[in-house]
This record gives structure tokens, C-alpha cells and sequence, in this order.
């Protein structure tokens, strides 16, 4: 399979999310859809890889790892306090090297695996570097890997293991891990660097790192030694020691990859948008800049509420069905005309106890 260009996907039309198909077809499709078997049934986390158009089961073991050329579903099941009612977010995540197919058909079965759980889910859309404080909530450490799932499933031997250099950032309240380019350009004096190389792992750790870096990464070094049934060999080198010779710097021998596709962050006001059909067509319009108060919307029509740090879409409960289907794909349109197309989106059916609580964060 051919991978698309990196995030090209963002400039590509998703009106196929939850707009084609009227939701009994869906719910049909999903009761045979092996992979949902079980799926919500209980509280936690369930993750599913799409392979070629199916969904297929992510190892447990593997929770908190994405490969930066895949597509997955992410399903978490919750109670509220004093409640006993099950609750769902589900999320789909999109690698930058991800192919169009396994985008759209994450997507897609997004979408249905909402309807097998009686359209009761919130659906979420997550970019890789661009995730949620909610999606990344769900992980100790989120760690992004290069290349695809295939790869994590071939067993090699530690003798044989070819070098991996991860990258440890603090951004918020989590540690990202990052697999980067096996070279010196890969370094930051902010942050800590593991070179793993099968039965012997170098932890770098750069001037003005955080601590809670360093420990993410002597954690890592823990799970790798269980993982591989093997005591691992470790050295903890700083920045300042200045020694070139060192294994360490001898090792990073690659080529920086071409530079992900970062965004600055917006500084711009939070901006509110109303999506309907009234007049005949759907359309479009800016509402207001600045605040954004429950008074601002109407349950004729749905809306979009753009923080610049995520997108949330509020479905009224009266808004029609073309309004209702169309929401996710506009949403991405919208943002498509933006200097933040790769933010998180979240969709919110007017009632949904967590809305305003999760925009006020982001305002």
C-alpha cells in the first residue's frame, strides 16, 4: 500500500463521516461487525488498528503506542459518580503517514461503532501531536513509533535490534515519547533522549530537562527489560559531559526525515460558527468572536465552537438530519480554511453533561 504524503489528509474531503449512510444502515452494519463483539460492555479502554478496511484488535500490551503510518479506534467506556449508566468516548486516530483508506475507514467505523453502542458515544477526531488533553489522559505515556504496526509485530532478537532513538517531552501534564531520526539534529537541550539499541539503552539527558522526563524515560527502560525477558545494559549520559567519541553520539549516524508538519499555536479569540439548512442548503456562518455562552446557541441548528486549540461541534436537539450528518465532515472543512487544520474535534449532542466543561478548559 502506498502512504499518502504526510497529513495530506487534511486538505482531502470527509464527507463520507456519518453523511452517506442513514444510521439503521449502520446500526445493521455494525451487529456483524466481529471486531464490536464486547465492545462497551464494560468500563476501560479498547483499542482497534484498521488493516487494509478492518478493524483489528490492538494487543493490550501495546496501549499507549501509536505507529505514525496507521489508523485507530480508541473506545472508552466510564460511569459518571452516583450512576451506573455506561458512558463512551470513542476516538479515532489518525497517523501523519497514515493512507487515505485507513483514515476513511477509521472514520467510518467510528461512526458505527457509535451506532452499535445506540448513538450514545462522543466521537472524537485526534491527529498525531495534536491529541487531547482527554486522549492523552488515557496513557501513562503516549509514545509515537515510526512506521507501521507491522514492524511492532515481527519479533527480533536484542542482538539483532536495530537502533531506535526516542525523544521525551513534556507538553502539559504528559511526557510524549517520539520515535525521531536516528541522528544529532534530533537533540534538544529541553528535553531527554533514549538510544535504545536491544540489550544496551543510553539515556541522554539535555541541560535544562525536566525531571519528570528523566523519570518517563528510566520507566521505559524498566518495560523494556520485562518486554524482552532480558536485563538491559544502561548509561545515563548529560549534556554537558562534551564527550563526541562517546557511543552515544557515535551511533546517530542517519539522516533528519523531512520536518513534521507544525503549527504555530493561534493566538486569535475563540470563534463561534452555526451550521443549517433553513434557507434550503446547508450553510455555513460566523456567529460571534470572543466568549462563548450556552445563551449563543440555539437547538434548531448545530454548531461550531473553534478554541484554536480544539473544535467542538454541539448537535441541537432539534437540528435536522442533514445538519446532524454533515457536522464532523464540516467541521474538517472549516478547519481546512484555517492556520490550526490538525486540532482535535469533538462532537457533543446538545445535553452532554461534559461539553461546557471541556471548551472552558480550552478558552
Amino acid at each position: 500500500m502506498i502512504k499518502a504524503k504526510e497529513y495530506d489528509w487534511k486538505d482531502s474531503n470527509m464527507a463520507l463521516f456519518g453523511s452517506d449512510t442513514d444510521k439503521s444502515v449502520k446500526k445493521d452494519s455494525a451487529i456483524t461487525e466481529p471486531a464490536w463483539e464486547g465492545a462497551g460492555s464494560k468500563c476501560g479502554i479498547q483499542i482497534w488498528r484498521i488493516v487494509q478496511f478492518k478493524v483489528t484488535s490492538w494487543p493490550e500490551k501495546d496501549y499507549g503506542k501509536f505507529f505514525e503510518d496507521d489508523s485507530y479506534i480508541i473506545l472508552n467506556t466510564y460511569t459518571e459518580k452516583d450512576s451506573d449508566e455506561l458512558q463512551y468516548d470513542v476516538h479515532f486516530w489518525i497517523g501523519k503517514g497514515s493512507s487515505q483508506d485507513e483514515y476513511g475507514t477509521a472514520a467510518y467505523k467510528t461512526v458505527e461503532l457509535d451506532a452499535f453502542l445506540d448513538d450514545k458515544a462522543i466521537q472524537h477526531r485526534e491527529v498525531m501531536n495534536r491529541e487531547s488533553a482527554m486522549f492523552k489522559s488515557y496513557f501513562s505515556t503516549l509514545t509515537h513509533l515510526k512506521g507501521g504496526a507491522e514492524s511492532g509485530f515481527n519479533h527480533v532478537e536484542p542482538k539483532e535490534y536495530k537502533p531506535k532513538l526516542f525523544h521525551y517531552a513534556k507538553k502539559g501534564k504528559k511526557v510524549i515519547v517520539t520515535e525521531v531520526s536516528l541522528c544529532k539534529e534530533s537533540l534538544s537541550s529541553t528535553d531527554v533522549f533514549l538510544l535504545d539499541m536491544g540489550l544496551r539503552i543510553v539515556q541522554w539527558n539535555g541541560t535544562t530537562s525536566a525531571g519528570v522526563e528523566r523519570y518517563a524515560a528510566a520507566a521505559f527502560i524498566q518495560a523494556m527489560e520485562s518486554e524482552r525477558n532480558s536485563r538491559i545494559d544502561t548509561k545515563v549520559i548529560d549534556e554537558d559531559e562534551d564527550d563526541d567519541n562517546n557511543e552515544f553520539y557515535s551511533a546517530l549516524t542517519g539522516e533528519m526525515d523531512e520536518a513534521d508538519d507544525e503549527t504555530e499555536e493561534s493566538t486569535a479569540e475563540t470563534k463561534l460558527y452555526k451550521l443549517s439548512d433553513t434557507e434550503g442548503e446547508l450553510k455555513l456562518t460566523e456567529v460571534k468572536t470572543g466568549p462563548i455562552t450556552e445563551s449563543d446557541l440555539s437547538s434548531d441548528d448545530v454548531y461550531f465552537i473553534d478554541t484554536r486549540k480544539e473544535m467542538f461541534v454541539w448537535l441541537g436537539s432539534k437540528a435536522s438530519i442533514e445538519e446532524r450528518r454533515n457536522a464532523m465532515s464540516r467541521s474538517h472543512d472549516l478547519l481546512r480554511t484555517t492556520d490550526h487544520p490538525l486540532v482535535p474535534v469533538s462532537v457533543y449532542p446538545e445535553g452532554s453533561s461534559n461539553f461546557w466543561k471541556q471548551v472552558s478548559q480550552c478558552m
